[in-house]
């Protein structure tokens, strides 16, 4: 890990080791800005509990979730980008160099790109956490082709449930919503394509209290809070849409956030936010895609929109060797 200097200026610090900040860590790595990757509370992004990856390009065969995460770091260290553990507890963007709190070491940085992605709402109930990349997913899109002709469970009431609902239907033989309320919370065109599905089931005024299984899933553990009944539903995996929680609570008063605290950007297609040098990438931003694919394009051009800054305000080394960039 990079042993972190007060007295050291970073020509460019990235907040978050999944694959947006690693890929932003890769490009400034290989343009010599000499990169501090701030690995974050959960280091690797979400890929790192993720069991298989079918869906990266390049990896025919799959490739599990660590070992994508682990090989780009690698890829990353190998062009001079430095880790450091921890997470960024305070950041001053009023200054410049701006100034980080990296559990309580002083970072300073010429700028900074924010690849602090968004973390799935958990139910915070037993089994969920131990099962989950081993039968309990946030990510039917990733995952929905390991439940072909198989049982799941779908659990929330909005758009983005409805979608992963009829998304599993591709696959799996019978798809069980549950849901907290008597009605759904999705938009009337979203529940009526999931109401008129017959593979779909609906579990209203429901909660799931506990998964089952060891090792795999093997069921959910069911309470009717209008019926008080409780019962156990045998299915082999569970998918929770209930929502993500951008990591970007430093950031609230200096940098604009939408309604649900995603960063907002200065302009479709850029990395740029409101304060310049500052940049962000991936899933901090992204609430309509959140794919690795989407999160390592997003890194791409947050780190080259950061060289190009750096160029602009006379700070970027000249590189040395190879271009770049590869075009």
């Amino acid at each position: 890990m990079a042993i972190v200097s007060a007295r050291r200026v970073e020509n460019v610090v990235i907040l978050g080791s999944g694959c947006a900040g690693l890929t932003a860590a890769i490009y400034a790595a290989r343009a010599n800005l000499e990169p501090l990757v701030v690995l974050g509370v959960e280091s690797g992004g979400q890929l790192s509990l993720t069991t298989d990856v079918e869906n990266y390009p390049g990896f025919p065969e799959g490739i599990q979730g660590p070992d994508l995460i682990q090989r780009m770091k690698q890829q990353a260290a190998r062009f001079g980008a430095r880790f450091v553990a921890g997470d960024a507890l305070a950041a001053d963007l009023s200054q410049r160099p701006f100034l980080l709190d990296v559990e309580g070491e002083a970072v300073r940085t010429m700028s900074l790109i924010v690849c602090s992605g968004a973390s799935a709402r958990m139910l915070d109930i037993p089994g969920e956490r131990r099962l989950l990349g081993h039968g309990v997913s946030t990510c039917a899109t990733c995952d929905a082709a390991f439940y072909r002709d198989r049982e799941v469970v779908v659990v929330g009431g909005g758009d983005s449930a409805m979608e992963e609902a009829l998304f599993l239907t591709r696959f799996a033989a019978r798809v069980h919503v549950v849901h907290r309320r008597e009605h759904l919370r999705a938009s009337k065109i979203m529940q009526e394509r999931s109401l008129a599905n017959p593979k779909i089931r609906f579990l209203w005024n429901t909660h799931v209290t506990e998964v089952l299984g060891d090792g795999e899933v093997t069921g959910v553990r069911l309470w009717n809070h209008v019926t008080d009944e409780r019962w156990d539903l045998p299915a082999d995996g569970m998918f929770l849409a209930i929502g993500h929680v951008p990591n970007t609570v430093i950031f609230r008063e200096q940098l604009p956030l939408d309604g649900q605290g995603y960063l907002v950007l200065k302009e479709p297609g850029r990395s740029l936010t409101e304060v310049e040098g500052v940049f962000a990438g991936g899933d901090v931003h992204d609430h309509v895609y959140r794919q690795a694919v989407t999160a390592a394009g997003a890194g791409c051009r947050a780190a080259m929109d950061a060289e190009r800054y750096l160029e602009r305000i006379g700070h970027a080394p000249q590189p040395a060797g190879a271009p770049a960039h590869e075009r």
